[in-house]
């Protein structure tokens, strides 16, 4: 059945290819996330384990709401290593850095999640697609807020 929500086809399909690239550096910002809850050590180890778990169960529920709306879109969410692989800005870390490192990797993250965001806003806003505006809103929202209380971690 055809999708008839205002939004012209070649409109939806280049703002669920966007939301499928936020939706890939959601995922490896969550791996990222996941994997350094796990591994964290050191003086600051209880405060980043339990930050890191808010911060992964918040990614989990993002890439969830993310996918829905690029199948509300018409259009399949990539699922895979494979696919996100090839989507992603982001690269997940080699190894098990330190905590401090930790800390800056996932800065890094937050603002290239936030990047990927902001580069689906025009496609959206030039649609009329305030569902998209409004789930990049706080996608947005969540990142700057998220990096800037683990740059906070950082000051001296």
């Amino acid at each position: 059945m055809e999708i008839d929500i205002g939004i012209k086809k070649e409109d939806r399909a280049k703002i669920a290819e966007g939301l499928s690239r936020v939706l890939a550096d959601s995922y490896t910002l969550y791996l990222t996330t996941h994997n350094f809850h796990w591994n964290v050590t050191g003086p600051m180890f209880n405060t980043l384990h339990l930050m890191f778990e808010g911060q992964y169960t918040e990614l989990a529920t993002a890439v969830d709401l993310i996918a829905e709306r690029i199948r509300a879109l018409g259009f399949p969410a990539p699922g895979s290593y494979k696919e996100f692989e090839k989507l992603a800005s982001l690269v997940q870390p080699e190894g098990v850095p330190g905590a401090e490192k930790m800390i800056r990797l996932l800065v890094h993250g937050h603002e290239g999640v936030a990047k990927t965001a902001r580069s689906v806003v025009p496609l959206a806003d030039k649609a009329s697609d305030e569902p998209t505006l409004d789930l990049i809103t706080q996608r947005l929202q969540v990142h700057e807020k998220t990096a800037w209380m683990l740059r906070s971690l950082l000051e001296k």
